[in-house]
């Protein structure tokens, strides 16, 4: 599709560089806009020679102009919004995580309108629903109500009130996703990276213990980067956010997984499930989609594994982390 340009925000992130990766493969112009300046998970999951394909643009999501300046010089025709502050940074500087998550998302819209799209794709969060017992039991389902317990989860739901007048003002379509359990290479901060980390010591010939446990919905980097890349290539018209799904297993499952590619591999976890729900529905998302199709469970890992061994092989990868 050589008319396509994508912008990609927060694209040094985990799903941002798989992201990256699939756009660069099928050979689409595709800029990076970020202000990390760290590339390592990129380079754990693209050659050189991919990586010097890519546009990379320096900047903050807060600053309206330096956002309108990037969409327009590059000819974007495409916006895949993953910028933003993760729980702990969000509380222990609420005013800034609303400065980066709100504002920076109401400037993309606001951006994306001036330049005249059509259709914007973020990334919201299942951080936007309460505790597990706050729900009726089985499967979340598309339209159960927000009940965010975190400075995090209201601003994720406030993005998507604001991509719901964008489309009510001014006729700006979107499509926001709601994540869980993100697995895979480049999945390295925050409390649930912890099954990516425990592939990550397996492959290393480590020991390694993850502090939860239960029963929980995992989608692959790859499965979730791809699902992200096919809703913003959608006509669709509307505002509207999507639950994903993935593989919804027990955390006993994961360590198998693991230990069926390293069966020496030493993993231990605590047995204690996350207080979110267990599982969502991805009907809805599925019929706008035309259909998903999730990477098995055991397939993602040993994927996973296969990754970071090659990087260990090839001396860039340690156990603290890219070279």
């Amino acid at each position: 599709m050589a008319d396509e340009r994508f912008l990609v925000t927060g694209a040094l992130g985990c799903i941002g560089a798989w992201v990256v990766r699939n756009l660069v493969r099928e050979g689409i112009p595709t800029t990076v806009f970020d202000l990390g300046g760290s590339t390592h998970r990129l380079e754990l999951i693209m050659t050189a020679d991919e990586l010097a394909q890519v546009n990379f643009i320096k900047g903050d999501v807060s600053d309206l102009n330096v956002v309108e300046s990037a969409v327009k010089d590059t000819g974007t025709t495409h916006i895949i919004h993953l910028a933003g502050l993760q729980v702990p940074m969000c509380k222990a500087d609420p005013s800034l995580g609303a400065r980066v998550n709100v504002v920076g998302t109401v400037n993309i819209f606001e951006a994306a309108k001036r330049a005249g799209l059509k259709h914007v794709v973020y990334a919201s969060s299942i951080a936007v629903y309460g505790l597990s017992e706050e729900y009726p039991e089985g499967a979340l389902q598309h339209e159960a109500a927000p009940k965010p317990r975190t400075h995090y989860g209201v601003y994720k739901q406030a993005n998507e009130g604001t991509a719901r007048i964008y489309w009510l003002d001014d006729g700006l379509s979107s499509i926001g996703l709601r994540p869980y359990i993100v697995y895979g290479p480049g999945r390295d901060q925050g409390m649930t990276s912890s099954p990516t980390k425990a592939m990550l010591a397996a492959a290393l010939g480590q020991s390694y213990h993850i502090p939860y446990g239960g029963r929980s919905m995992y989608q692959y980097a790859d499965d979730t980067a791809r699902i992200f890349i096919r809703s913003a290539r959608t006509a669709f018209q509307g505002a509207d956010v999507f639950n994903l799904r993935g593989s919804v297993v027990w955390m006993g499952e994961i360590v198998a997984a693991i230990q069926a590619v390293e069966p020496n591999a030493q993993i231990t976890f605590d047995d204690k499930q996350l207080p979110f729900p267990e599982e969502m529905e991805d009907a809805a998302l599925a019929s706008v989609l035309g259909g998903l199709d999730y990477t098995p469970l055991e397939q993602g890992v040993a994927e996973t594994i296969a990754v970071f061994k090659s990087a260990v092989a090839a001396g860039r990868l340690t156990v603290d982390g890219l070279r």
